[in-house]
């Protein structure tokens, strides 16, 4: 006759797997918590060291490709960042020249802007706007003025901003130096480091942190690779369309309207504003400029919704844009740029993490209870 299972079996059971996920949650935490004392410590010359890491992470895939081709780890390694310091000192000398003059100029130019603007308005026909629209002209204007001051007082502090961390970029006179070095051995012992990570793993739990890992990987890789190619192809897109329309500062606002486009909808919105703007100072009383200029940013939409969302970013990356723009305000405002670069890569780990502790969660007793656990079999008389 078989014995009973002993009734006190399974929460026994249930009792060790809760110590042992208590343990992992409480390393987790603390490995969390020495990072992030870490990066206070020494944001300030983290950035050459971050920016190199990467760059080697976002040009690995280029690395693995031309191996396959036959080329040595070292062969690849050197023809990518050669070929890489090559562009970027290329696109250095051709654009930042034209931005900066474009720049200063939209700088000079923005007040005179915002006063045309709101002459616009002023002298709309008042009957027509209460008619059309249902406000009063005096209403409307003094909301507009309103408006416009604040948004002039928020796009000076933005370009301030952009400048100093310019110059604070240029000031930083290893970043140039240091950073292609760091990339270069980083990208050189890839895989080598991926492998000693992984013999670091417990045995036990191996299956589990690889799983998470990957999860974290595909959703970092498929954003920052994918989002970044994306932008830039969206800056010269909308800069060659903006400057074919012969509008003013087009080259400058379609780079960082497409730039900016990291962040999910910002950058297009952002643009669609500025150029819209300049659009009316500069072709106004013509609307069919003006629609066209509009045109523009809704046609990049289209093709960023339809065509370069799906091909270059996909639906695998689970990162909100509400949790990502969190992430890159937090990040930025605790570590300074260098938080921008992690931002990405920690919103994508947090998400992931944060999903299985809930599944775990929902599949625990602490959830469940102890009601599902078996009633102990009763003998036969």
């Amino acid at each position: 006759m078989a014995r009973a299972k002993p009734s006190g079996a399974e929460p026994e059971t249930d009792a060790a797997a809760n110590a042992s996920f208590r343990r992992q949650v409480l390393f987790w935490l603390a490995t969390g918590a020495f990072f992030i004392l870490f990066l206070l410590i020494f944001s300030s010359i983290l950035l050459p060291f971050v920016a190199g890491m990467v760059l080697a992470y976002f040009l690995d895939p280029v690395a693995d490709k031309l191996e396959s081709f036959g080329m040595s780890r070292l062969a690849a390694t050197i023809t990518i960042l050669i070929a890489f310091v090559v562009s970027f000192v290329l696109a250095l000398m051709i654009i930042v020249p034209i931005l900066a003059t474009q720049l200063a100029g939209f700088a000079a130019n923005l007040p005179a802007y915002l006063a045309q603007l709101q002459s616009l308005v002023t002298n709309l026909d008042p009957a027509w706007l209460e008619r059309t629209i249902g406000v009063k002209s005096d209403s409307l204007r003094e909301a507009l003025s309103t408006l416009i001051t604040q948004g002039a007082g928020f796009l000076t502090g933005l370009f301030q901003s952009l400048w100093t961390s310019g110059l604070a970029l240029i000031n930083i006179g290893g970043l140039l130096v240091v950073t292609p070095v760091v990339a270069f051995y980083m990208l050189l012992d890839w895989d080598r480091m991926v492998a000693t990570v992984d013999n670091w793993i417990p045995r036990e739990h191996l299956g589990t942190v690889r799983r998470l890992a990957s999860e974290i990987n595909q959703s970092t890789a498929g954003f920052l690779r994918g989002q970044g190619t994306l932008c830039i192809i969206l800056g010269v897109l909308y800069a060659v369309a903006l400057t074919a329309a012969g509008l003013n500062f087009g080259l400058l606002i379609g780079l960082v309207a497409g730039l900016i486009s990291f962040v999910p909808y910002i950058g297009s919105l952002v643009g669609l504003v500025l150029s819209v703007g300049v659009a009316f100072v500069q072709f106004w009383p013509d609307w069919i400029m003006v629609a066209i200029v509009a045109g523009i940013f809704f046609a990049g939409q289209f093709i960023e919704g339809n065509i370069l969302q799906p091909k270059l970013v996909g639906r695998s990356v689970n990162l909100h844009p509400v949790w990502l723009m969190f992430a890159l305000f937090a990040f930025g405002s605790l570590f300074g740029f260098v938080g921008l670069l992690l931002a990405v890569p920690a919103a994508a780990a947090v998400a992931v993490l944060v999903r299985f502790a809930l599944s775990r969660y929902l599949e625990s007793p602490m959830y469940r209870g102890h009601d599902t656990v078996a009633a102990p079999v009763r003998r036969p008389d």
